[in-house]
């Protein structure tokens, strides 16, 4: 008994110390937005296929590995061993975000770790990062958020620099974005800068270089307290370290440092309300009004152009005209709206117009009264009206007129129908006997239902195929989502930036569908190797690839109504031909 004993507690002993551990470990459970935290995969022990977490979707970016180290021990004839996978990620956003399982194969076995939450808090400055390395005083950056105005109106140009200022022995080899300004409650427009040149200038008292990274002209859209987001960026550089060699040459480090801007609060005023017109609709700048007309006398038939037209500096594309006002014997069409607006960095300056087709209802003479336009002047910090004078339109004699100057009727009115007799005999029907048990419908409302058996098992078998079928579910999806936004981009033709994110959310599902290609993978060489290889043709995927990178640029820079029509037309026309020759 007491070797049985013995025998039992020496295989527990071993089982034990023979139990297979797969953990996950991360440095730190909270961390600020522009740290880094360190995530280890350990196990004891040697497995394959080592299947990492999908850092992207939990919100992490993997800044570097995996590193693998193995560690093996012998301590009085007994070892250990311990084999770990290492990552650094950097968090994307804030809030709770969590590590998904990673996976492993051990003697023909998967385990896999429990999630990780990581707690991801608002950014910090690194120099009060007590986990940053020390580096040489001479060797800081710092990504500054610099305003035009900090005090504007509603609606007032406000421009925006990014400014990233550095040390002259500071060596800046790449700038990558990880969270781009963000214009909240603003209307905005990103200024392309061509060259990015460092120049000499003052900063904190120190002479160093600096550089403009972005530009962007706002306009905040309503009153009080507004904020403009930090600008974080990842960069790529050489920085002294403090000490020199023997030859008195300064030793460098390579080094990637996360900048974040603190980010700009800007205090809005109002409108002022005192003397405010009643046909003020929101323009703020220098403008001028003009009514524009062809000719002021007409023919009965034909019809009278008139185009209401402003230009000057101000927020052009952030009100409306007036409206136009006419008798009621001036019909008149639903105007068609032309801009022709440029934003450089001082502001939006061009010109915006109406123009109205109407068609006289009789002969006469006409007024059409009540034109003008009310702004808010910045410069003068006061309302201002311009009044234009009344337009006289003159209608003659034409082709539509009678002699005496009245429409044509060319419409008979029908002769009225006179009224029938009423009748006074009565002639009655059997509407018959024949009782509802036993007839036609009776045995067809009873057998229905049997009938409906086989069909619903016939339903039911089809509904499990299609559920099985994971992969044709994801195209018909994709397909049906391609359909959608390009509607979708149909109908918001009149709003530039909805119309360019439908249309490229309908080519990349496109392309999902036809190439079965995620969005990760949409890179320009496998889109025209995929679908080179189902027949493409070059021509056309090379069209459509230049449509998907013109969706971006398209979708901040000026486009026009023809413009936004003839990509939606060569949009439709590329799908199209590509489901023809991929089929």
């Amino acid at each position: 008994m007491i070797r049985f004993l013995t025998v039992c507690c020496c295989w527990i002993s071993f089982s034990l110390s023979a139990q297979i551990k797969f953990e996950a470990t991360v440095s730190k459970s909270t961390v600020a937005l522009n740290e880094r935290v360190r995530v280890e995969f350990t196990m004891n022990e040697d497995g394959d296929n080592f299947v990492p977490p999908d850092f992207e979707s939990s919100g992490f970016q993997i800044f570097s590995g995996p590193s693998q180290s193995i560690r093996e021990l012998w301590v009085n004839g007994r070892g250990s061993f311990n084999k770990t996978y290492t990552y650094f990620l950097i968090p994307e956003k804030k809030g709770t975000l969590t590590i998904k399982s990673a996976a492993i194969e051990i003697n023909n076995r998967i385990y896999r770790t429990n999630p990780i939450k990581v707690q991801v808090t608002n950014a910090i400055d690194p120099r009060n990062d007590p986990n940053t390395a020390p580096v040489a005083k001479n060797s800081a950056l710092y990504l500054v958020t610099e305003v035009s105005n900090s005090n504007p109106y509603v609606n007032e140009p406000v421009q925006v620099v990014q400014k990233l200022y550095f040390n002259f022995n500071t060596e800046i080899s790449d700038a990558r974005d990880i969270q781009k300004p963000r214009y909240n409650d603003f209307w905005s427009q990103d200024i392309e800068i061509s060259m990015f040149e460092p120049e000499t200038t003052v900063f904190k008292g120190n002479r160093c270089l600096s550089v403009i990274l972005k530009k962007a002209v706002v306009y905040p859209q309503k009153a009080g307290k507004l904020v403009i987001d930090p600008y974080i960026l990842e960069v790529d550089c050489r920085i002294p370290t403090g000490r020199m060699t023997i030859f008195g040459e300064v030793i460098t480090t390579d080094d990637v440092r996360r900048l974040t801007s603190s980010g700009k609060t800007i205090q809005v005023k109002p409108l002022p309300e005192a003397n405010k017109p009643k046909n003020f609709s929101g323009a703020v700048g220098q403008f001028s009004f003009q009514a524009l007309t062809k000719k002021n006398t007409i023919k009965f038939g034909e019809s009278f152009d008139l185009a209401l037209k402003i230009t000057g500096e101000g927020n052009l594309k952030l009100f409306r005209l007036p409206a136009l006002e006419l008798p009621s014997n001036l019909e008149v069409y639903d105007p068609e709206h032309i801009e022709n607006v440029v934003t450089p960095f001082k502001g939006m300056t061009g010109t915006i117009a109406d123009r109205y087709t109407i068609v006289p209802q009789e002969q006469g003479i006409f007024s059409i009264k009540k034109l003008s336009f009310s702004y808010f002047d910045l410069k003068t910090k006061t309302y201002k009206t311009i009044t234009l004078p009344d337009i006289l339109l003159t209608v003659n004699d034409g082709p539509g007129l009678q002699a005496k100057g009245q429409r044509k009727n060319n419409r008979e009115v029908a002769k009225a129908p006179t009224f029938a007799p009423l009748k006074t005999d009565t002639k009655l029907k059997d509407i018959g006997t024949a009782d509802f048990l036993g007839s036609r419908l009776y045995f067809l409302l009873l057998f229905l239902p049997l009938l409906g058996i086989p069909m619903a098992v016939y339903i039911r078998k089809r509904m499990e195929e299609n559920a099985a079928d994971i992969v044709g579910n994801q195209i018909r999806k994709n397909s049906a989502l391609a359909k959608k936004y390009l509607l979708e981009a149909d109908k918001n033709k009149s709003d530039k930036a909805a119309f360019y994110v439908a249309l490229e959310k309908a080519l990349h599902n496109f392309l999902k569908a036809k190439l079965r290609i995620e969005t990760a993978e949409m890179r320009k060489e496998t889109i025209q190797q995929i679908m080179n290889e189902k027949g493409a043709d070059a021509s056309t995927v090379a069209d459509f690839i230049m449509l998907i990178e013109n969706c971006e640029v398209a979708r901040y820079a000026p486009s026009s109504a023809s413009v936004i029509q003839n990509d939606y037309e060569t949009a439709v026309k590329l799908i199209t031909e590509l489901e023809k020759q991929m089929a």
